[in-house]
């Protein structure tokens, strides 16, 4: 029998929320309602839970066993691995089944990035086509914890569907803040039919998150952005996952697309508690993906020496923010990343990089993932181009497993998609939107719809061409 965390216990003593800043590290209880430090305006995080085992393959039993289980937390990718959650047994967890998403293996795509192989980590398969689920069933278990009446984010479209899920199955009054004109209608579709309040402002996103943080300041109000340290718990889990589905070998790189950054953050510290409980014996490379217009932490990551900050503070200041980010893949316009100290620790400590790849790069890639019979939508894309551009710099070898972690579905911007094999697609610099006037796309890998006579030959003599 394992040894190991009771969930019949509370959590134990030194779980806590603690400031990352070096030099602070001020502790807070776990049902404290703050996301920075009082002390010195630091993002928190979770520490990790204790666990006490008799052996490494008894917790990988544990958790195998759990997902052919009944039992409501065991039907959830995250809640099955809640060894690794600081949250009690009576906690009145919300789940709509998040997780257990697939591992594709994708030829066409490992073709086009000069790979011998590489595998796609679908965190669009979540119940609301994103991998927020992830982190949305913990941080909305965490605002019935405190008691919150309202639960509230700043949204390019993923957050907003996710939180309004959670919310509606939690009975929780939702509030969302989005920048007016720059949600894709699939998203904004989910938002309101999931019965949340939508607040459009007349901005970009990082304006409504400035919001979004002085809103979370008020008592009934829970802020549930990635600037939650417990969004990211939940969210970590997915590299438990992954690990699971690769039998624990532990891949050469890890790769995903960079816009506020809690995810490349949450995927960091879950391979690193991994790694200190003994149940894998390396780190794979973690790297991020930004668009070229709205690429701050990879500007960032030009500039400086990783090293350097493995362990040193990060100064407030490193990271210059771009006031008016642009393009298409509107899950990654952000110009101001909250979480970017937690993520550029992440990459230091696994020895990652920080790059950007193009508008065309992105549209091309997309393309070729949904060859594969997949799909994504254009955020998650970045990945796969950024991994081609990785390749051709000799950082990623041909023979190296790697995994692209795709972050939504491709349902959730089919404008862009349509507009892609039709050779419609435009950009207009000034604003980060489609345009009829400027920049257009090459269609490399268009498949464009075909006016037929509807008569059997005419048919047959289209399918022959």
């Amino acid at each position: 029998m394992i040894a190991s965390k009771s969930l019949n216990e509370k959590p134990e003593i030194g779980c806590v929320q603690r400031c990352i800043e070096p030099e602070c590290g001020t502790e807070y209880d776990l049902n404290q309602r703050v996301y920075e430090c009082p002390r010195c305006a630091g993002l928190l995080e979770i520490s990790a839970p204790s666990v006490s085992i008799e052996s490494t393959e008894d917790l990988r039993n544990l958790w195998r066993s759990r997902s052919s289980s009944c039992e409501a937390k065991d039907r959830s990718g995250v809640w099955r691995f809640r060894e690794l959650l600081s949250f009690s047994e009576d906690a009145p967890f919300v789940s709509l089944q998040e997780g257990n998403t697939p591992l594709y293996a994708a030829p066409r795509c490992a073709g086009y990035c000069h790979l011998d192989s590489l595998s796609l980590k679908h965190q669009g398969a979540n119940p609301t086509g994103s991998f927020k689920d992830t982190g949305m069933t913990t941080a909305v278990t965490q605002a019935l914890v405190v008691g919150a009446r309202t639960v509230l984010c700043a949204s390019t479209g993923n957050t907003a569907a996710s939180l309004a899920a959670y919310a509606a199955w939690a009975n929780l009054r939702c509030a969302i803040l989005i920048p007016h004109g720059n949600v894709s209608h699939a998203k904004l579709a989910q938002t309101l039919d999931y019965g949340a309040q939508v607040l459009e402002i007349d901005s970009n996103f990082d304006d409504c998150m400035r919001l979004a943080r002085e809103l979370g300041q008020e008592q009934l109000i829970y802020l549930v952005n990635s600037i939650n340290p417990f969004r990211i718990e939940g969210q970590k889990t997915v590299a438990v996952e992954l690990l699971e589905q690769l039998n624990w070998r532990v891949p050469d790189h890890v790769v995903v697309p960079g816009g506020n950054l809690g995810n490349s953050t949450a995927l960091g510290k879950g391979f690193t508690e991994l790694f200190d409980l003994g149940l894998i014996g390396s780190l794979p490379k973690l790297s991020v993906i930004q668009a070229e217009g709205a690429a701050p932490f990879a500007r960032l990551f030009s500039q400086i020496d990783l090293n350097r900050f493995k362990s040193a503070p990060i100064p407030d200041n490193l990271l210059i923010p771009e006031t008016q980010p642009q393009t298409l893949a509107s899950a990654i316009r952000i110009g101001s990343p909250v979480s970017w100290k937690k993520s550029l620790r992440a990459v230091a400590q696994s020895g990652g990089w920080i790059i950007s790849v193009s508008e065309q790069e992105i549209a091309d890639a997309k393309a070729i993932i949904g060859r594969e019979g997949i799909g994504c939508e254009p955020a998650s894309a970045a990945t796969v181009a950024g991994i081609k551009k990785l390749v051709a710099a000799g950082r990623i070898k041909q023979d190296e497993e790697v995994v692209a972690v795709l972050t939504g579905h491709v349902l959730k911007d089919s404008d862009y998609t349509i507009k892609y094999h039709r050779q419609a697609l435009f950009v207009d610099e000034r604003s980060g939107q489609t345009s009829e006037k400027e920049n257009p796309f090459t269609t490399n890998f268009g498949n464009s719809t075909v006016q037929v006579e509807g008569k059997k030959q005419a048919i047959i003599e289209k399918l022959m061409r």
